[in-house]
């Protein structure tokens, strides 16, 4: 990538964080061909917050949609929520989630992050998981950063059929399937 000119570079920055809020100061500098400094300068001037800020302005305007479970439930960060439709959650892998003896993360977490997304889904006061199906993809190691992508497909009755994907920086590490029940009156 040729240089560009800063007002292009800023232009550039504000969509690659709008399109990918998860990105660090180094993958920024890294995709924009600048230096760390350089983003950090752009992300001043344009009034972007760093990773965490982002994450937690986005959590915080989440957190407060939740009605079907209570929001510190959820496993993970939850990042964004629509009711009724889709939303996003966010978990690192810690070394207290992954096995000993291979360093991979146990199956559990995945699942939680999922399940307790698709249920934050439900635009009811109380719903429960009637059925899922889940794949393990890919072996998940420390330090990797999970985002989770749920989405309602379907609605009959009171039954939510939601699909949820799960990445880390790569690829496709998981997904599920679930089919919620809502016992209560949305």
């Amino acid at each position: 990538m040729a240089r560009v000119k800063k007002k292009e570079r800023q232009e550039l920055l504000m969509q690659t964080v709008k399109e990918k809020p998860f990105l660090t100061d180094e993958e920024l500098a890294k995709a924009l061909e600048v230096s760390v400094q350089t983003i950090r300068l752009d992300r001043l001037e344009l009034g972007i917050p760093e990773l965490r800020g982002r994450i937690r302005r986005m959590a915080e305007t989440a957190q407060n949609k939740v009605k079907s479970i209570a929001s510190g439930e959820v496993v993970g960060e939850l990042i964004d929520l629509e009711l009724g439709r889709s939303g996003i959650s966010l978990l690192r892998v810690t070394e207290d989630m992954v096995f000993a003896r291979s360093q991979i993360a146990k199956g559990y977490y995945m699942f939680s992050q999922a399940n307790s997304l698709a249920l934050a889904l439900i635009d009811s006061p109380l719903a429960v998981t009637g059925v899922a199906n889940v794949k393990y993809k890919v072996p998940v190691h420390v330090g990797e950063k999970l985002i989770a992508k749920a989405e309602i497909v379907r609605v009959r009755g009171n039954k939510y059929f939601v699909w949820v994907k799960t990445r880390n920086d790569t690829q496709e590490v998981f997904r599920a399937k679930f089919i919620l029940v809502s016992l209560g009156e949305s």
